[in-house]
């Protein structure tokens, strides 16, 4: 036991099978530590980390009626989910987002019609009510965008001419065309909310530096900066002035705004 180690909380990764990735499906990524094209820094507490190499995720499932199997279970440096190799009958292999409970040797298909089950990917008009589901699209062809961090899904709880409504992670309701195609089930690594780095060096290893709080910084800093010993700072607000509790920062003009049924919960202060 070490002061690190003391209290970290940390995932015992059970369902993870391998931990050499496809090297087919692997890119390079390039980091900025937060600087732009001149070199300034544009984005503070950016910096350092380990190297990443970008696993290729189909988040379109367009593979339709090709039978794939689950290769391995994977963990995934650049997401919350773990990710699932497939690897389909006519000898391709892609990633998907992992859903819980999916096991290496499970089937899976995609496409129109296809049965609702773990992991399959079906359009939304095809999928029983009530089913819970994950990375969902919002425009046709488009790949899925909703639901895609770990312990997410929405639920499927009403259809309506062409629009499907579903309640979505944030309490939200919204509708969605129908044509566009969901996974079936929840995503993995549902305990990832829980897991606790144990000490600042874990935190590095992420590519984020120390943050520093604008109640410590002067006045020509921050706005929430100055004062005599250890003030309050004022309006919670951001270093551009910004307000940082309460404030409304969607546009109203959206489009999207009319397919929202309900907004979502928010704390009342």
């Amino acid at each position: 036991m070490t002061p690190g180690t003391r209290f970290r909380v940390q995932n015992t990764f059970d369902e993870v099978t391998t931990a050499q990735p496809e090297r087919s499906l692997l890119e390079p990524m390039k980091r900025s530590g937060g600087r732009n094209s001149a070199g300034r820094m544009t984005m503070r507490y950016r910096g350092g980390g380990h190297k990443r190499k970008y696993r290729v995720i189909d988040f379109k499932r367009d593979k339709h009626n090709i039978e794939g199997t689950v290769q391995s279970i994977e963990y995934d440096p650049n997401r919350t989910a773990f990710i699932a190799l497939i690897a389909y009958t006519d000898g391709e292999k892609r990633y998907m987002i992992a859903p819980e409970g999916l096991k290496k040797g499970d089937k899976v298909i995609s496409g129109p019609s296809v049965a609702p089950e773990l992991g399959n990917c079906l359009p939304l008009r095809d999928i029983p009510l009530g089913t819970v589901v994950h990375n969902i699209e919002l425009r046709p062809n488009g790949g899925g965008v909703m639901a895609r961090s770990a312990g997410t899904y929405a639920q499927l709880t009403a259809k309506d001419g062409k629009y499907a409504i579903l309640k979505l992670p944030s309490g939200e309701t919204r509708m969605v065309l129908a044509v566009c195609v969901a996974t079936i089930g929840s995503v993995s690594n549902t305990d990832h909310s829980l897991q606790s780095l144990g000490k600042a060096g874990r935190r590095r290893w992420t590519g984020r530096r120390p943050r520093v709080r604008g109640v410590a910084m002067n006045p020509v800093d921050h706005p929430m900066g100055g004062g005599e010993g250890k003030s309050s700072g004022g309006h919670p607000r951001s270093r551009t002035g910004l307000y940082a509790k309460g404030k409304k920062t969607r546009n109203r003009k959206k489009p999207s705004s009319k397919l929202i049924i309900t907004r979502r919960k928010t704390k009342r202060r």
